[in-house]
């Protein structure tokens, strides 16, 4: 199924997926998905997500603490549970949607949210052991790409084609954000991948066309801000002191110290593209495609890169008492 996004410029939805799945060419769509779009993309009702004894193997594509315990989501509606700092893991039994799930933010140890396929929205209110529907729609495979809760009761998910979703009630409501058109375009359509905060609790999303946006009022406003690349960024994440860093297709890097007033690229140490960032204590790591791991001792003026072997795509990491817990299109990695 092509949509077309402006004049000359189509896709399909199972390749903008595939994108911020970090562009792993041979990712499915889960099946429960494919079967019924090829039925005629009429509504359907999602399937609860099925336990696995391979469930630890299951592409993960995003990971968050809820207090001290660690959770992840990833394909097939999958979300694994760690209460051992990522030594062991067990995967939560009342997932209500077998949707791929794409992001996940916890507000505390308890309330977490979890976007991802047709839209979806979950909700836990105990660290993730059960999970409810907050928000589905699988008449329209409009995919949510990240979430961020500043607290149990607000909250903002963004995804497809510009979609912004706030919440003001905990997620019992969701409205959509018509966003600002960037300069020079007549309206905001591109894809929103990452939305993060800086510690002074200004919101960035990182995204296509080398788009950064920014609030500085909580998400009541939103402005957007040049980087001077054209490529997708498909990470961004904050440090302790301030400064920004979006990373994303070709190995790109993009670093702000004025808030995102203005950035300057330090990529060029890989060619593969970065699909997640952490700071682990004075270090900032990134992980990306063909097996690449980047890492900056000088808050990410300089990276330089390393390569596994077996070139396995990594997908998400997770700073851990100071180490990087890394996750992969094969699940969850053994600590090295």
């Amino acid at each position: 199924m092509d949509i077309e996004l402006k004049p000359g410029r189509t896709r399909t939805v199972a390749a903008l997926v595939a994108t911020f799945a970090g562009a792993l060419s041979l990712l499915a769509a889960p099946a429960a998905f494919a079967q019924d779009a090829a039925a005629g993309g009429a509504a359907f009702a999602p399937r609860a997500a099925e336990p696995s004894p391979f469930a630890e193997r299951t592409m993960i594509l995003a990971a968050a603490h809820a207090g001290e315990r660690i959770v992840t989501v990833g394909d097939r509606g999958v979300v694994l549970l760690s209460d051992d700092r990522g030594r062991t893991w067990r995967q939560s039994a009342g997932v209500p949607a077998n949707a791929m799930l794409t992001a996940l933010s916890f507000a505390d140890a308890r309330h977490g949210w979890a976007v991802g396929h047709w839209g979806t929205i979950l909700h836990t209110a105990d660290g993730g052991e059960t999970w409810r529907v907050q928000r589905v729609d699988t008449a329209e495979d409009r995919p949510l790409f990240s979430v961020h809760f500043s607290d149990p009761q607000n909250g903002i998910a963004v995804g497809l084609w510009a979609l912004m979703l706030r919440t003001r009630d905990g997620g019992r409501s969701w409205e959509e954000v018509e966003l600002p058109a960037p300069p020079g375009e007549a309206r905001a359509d591109a894809n929103l991948m990452r939305i993060f905060q800086s510690p002074r609790g200004d919101l960035f999303i990182a995204g296509e066309r080398g788009s950064v946006l920014r609030s500085t009022d909580g998400g009541e406003t939103w402005s957007w801000h040049p980087t001077g690349y054209r490529g997708t960024f498909w990470s961004g994440t904050a440090l302790d002191d301030g400064t920004l860093i979006v990373a994303g297709l070709r190995g790109s890097i993009y670093r702000s110290t004025d808030h995102g007033d203005s950035w300057q690229s330090t990529g060029g140490a890989t060619r593969s593209s970065i699909t997640d960032l952490a700071q682990l204590d004075d270090r900032v790591l990134a992980v990306g495609l063909d097996g690449v791991s980047l890492e900056s001792r000088d808050r990410g003026r300089t990276f330089t890169a390393l390569q596994r072997e077996d070139r396995l795509g990594l997908t998400a990491v997770l700073a851990v008492d100071g180490k990087a817990l890394v996750f992969s299109r094969n699940g969850v990695l053994p600590e090295e």
